[in-house]
């Protein structure tokens, strides 16, 4: 499956900036109405002046999106759509056909970092509603020089 991701500035629920980073080409996985849950993976950080995580914060934060992106690819329960970062807060955003794999995968993956206070909230989303708003507010279409790389 082709991977893709843009990020852009937004403004998040305290006035502060948000970066949000989405996944493009996911219309398939929409269209196979199977990854109706979607996951939301929370991270409340001591923000720097601008509202970004610090150093320490944001490596682990950094080691745990490739550890969770490496495992899903693996494993293909679930696909994480959006990362949102900023205003004190970090959100990995999935969708998942079946939580309790969901949470073994997750866990697995996990497993080698240091602890992270995460706060796990899954309720059931079967249009994507989430993902198609978070889309419809900070979309960046393809350039042509990724539409080159990806063979368009």
């Amino acid at each position: 499956m082709k991977e893709r991701w843009w990020s852009a500035p937004t403004e998040g629920e305290k006035g502060g900036t948000v970066i949000v980073t989405g996944r493009d080409f996911m219309d398939e996985i929409i269209g196979k109405r199977k990854f109706n849950y979607r996951v939301t993976v929370s991270w409340n950080y001591n923000a720097l002046p601008g509202g970004m995580p610090e150093d320490g914060d944001a490596e682990l934060m950094e080691k745990a999106t490739d550890a969770l992106m490496d495992a899903f690819r693996k494993d293909k329960v679930a696909y994480m759509t959006g990362i949102y970062t900023g205003d004190g807060r970090r959100d990995w955003i999935f969708y998942t056909k079946n939580l309790n794999i969901f949470g073994s995968v997750f866990n697995r993956a996990l497993e080698p970092l240091d602890t992270m206070p995460l706060l796990i909230e899954a309720e059931e989303d079967p249009d994507w509603e989430e993902y198609r708003e978070m889309r419809e507010i900070s979309y960046i279409p393809e350039d042509e020089s990724e539409k080159m790389a990806f063979g368009n």
